[in-house]
């Protein structure tokens, strides 16, 4: 993933981010899941990956040298393939699924197409970050935050929650992007703490002030070049931007939401064993390994991937504010939902 084109405003636009959580049609083609020859006896898997590619080949290449099991990766939108699989069912060729926010995986845990991940590897994490019936488990965390042009807005002026946003006191101070899968959970948890009116209201305060991006990578660089003063993001994308920028040449930083604000949402990568695999044993072995420490150190080690780690023990990328310190709103993953509240609160809210 590269900051070197950075999204223009989008006003009216619904990219394809959510078609699969709304009914449209998946895309001709999508799916293209790469294949190398390999004797008719190897197993290989097929992981459909809504994860960032730095990252998955990381995990997968590090799983195949320990293993010797190849892993074939399809990639996509989270919702987009979280549907394919869905519409696929038991002639899924998935063994696997990992995505990077947790609605997908309750999706298709409420269409029982999971199978039950192994417990030993279900207790590499803490239970609260993986699903309660053991359908997938928690892979990585990430923090929602609001990055801040430093030279267009003080410290001092920033919100204290992320619905004062909403207020005219902010209009044409933010940037959004209310169709990136990173979005989706933040409206929920909205929801949970507001309902689903004060919700709705919130997005259209948010549109009334709201440059619209195409995504969050999109919103980091507006923001950075004064095109914006603020923007909702999560932590992850700007520490990309800020390793691709340089600290010498960027001009933003970022804001932590605290108290149990929305804003201060930390939401769940997971992945999970399709129950249609016929290589049960061997996708276990690759949950067991993404969660193993060694593969979280070397990932939390690195300047490819800027989320927590969950397994116990293993430090994360010290760019990043300790995780102990995070003061997200106390909301079970569960009830965050599976996005298809929140993309109907986006429509009626005129932003889909």
């Amino acid at each position: 993933m590269s900051f070197r084109s950075p999204g223009l405003p989008l006003r009216g636009r619904g990219p394809g981010r959510i078609r699969g959580l709304t009914g449209l049609v998946l895309l001709a083609g999508a799916v293209a899941v790469a294949s190398t020859p390999a004797a008719a006896d190897a197993v290989k898997l097929t992981l459909y990956s809504a994860q960032h590619q730095q990252m998955v080949e990381m995990l997968t290449s590090g799983f195949t040298k320990q293993t010797g099991i190849e892993v074939a990766v399809h990639k996509g939108e989270a919702p987009e393939i979280a549907n394919q699989i869905a519409q696929e069912g038991s002639s899924s060729p998935a063994d696997l699924y990992i995505t990077e926010n947790s609605p997908e995986l309750l999706l298709l845990e409420e269409k029982g197409l999971l199978a039950k991940v192994d417990p030993a590897t279900l207790a590499s994490v803490p239970s609260a970050y993986s699903s309660p019936t053991g359908a997938w488990v928690g892979v990585l965390a990430r923090e929602n935050v609001l990055v801040y042009n430093k030279s267009m807005i003080g410290e001092g002026d920033l919100p204290a929650s992320l619905l004062d946003l909403a207020k005219p006191a902010w209009k044409g101070k933010v940037a959004i992007a209310p169709t990136d899968a990173d979005f989706m959970p933040l409206l929920s948890a909205v929801k949970v703490l507001v309902g689903k009116d004060g919700a709705i209201a919130w997005l259209k305060g948010l549109k009334d002030n709201a440059a619209v991006y195409d995504d969050d990578e999109g919103v980091v660089a507006a923001v950075d070049r004064g095109s914006a003063a603020t923007g909702i993001i999560n932590s992850y994308y700007f520490e990309r931007y800020r390793v691709e920028t340089g600290d010498d040449k960027i001009h933003s930083a970022i804001h932590h939401f605290g108290g149990g604000d929305a804003g201060a949402l930390v939401n769940v990568s997971g992945a999970a064993v399709l129950k249609s695999s016929h290589n049960q044993e061997a996708a276990q072995k690759f949950l067991a390994y993404i969660v193993s420490k060694p593969a979280q150190a070397a990932l939390a080690a690195s300047d490819v991937d800027f989320e927590y780690p969950l397994a116990a023990g293993v430090p994360a990328n010290p760019a990043l504010k300790p995780f102990a310190q995070l003061q997200p709103p106390r909301i079970d993953l569960a009830h965050l939902g599976d996005d298809q509240d929140a993309a109907e609160m986006l429509r009626e809210a005129g932003l889909l």
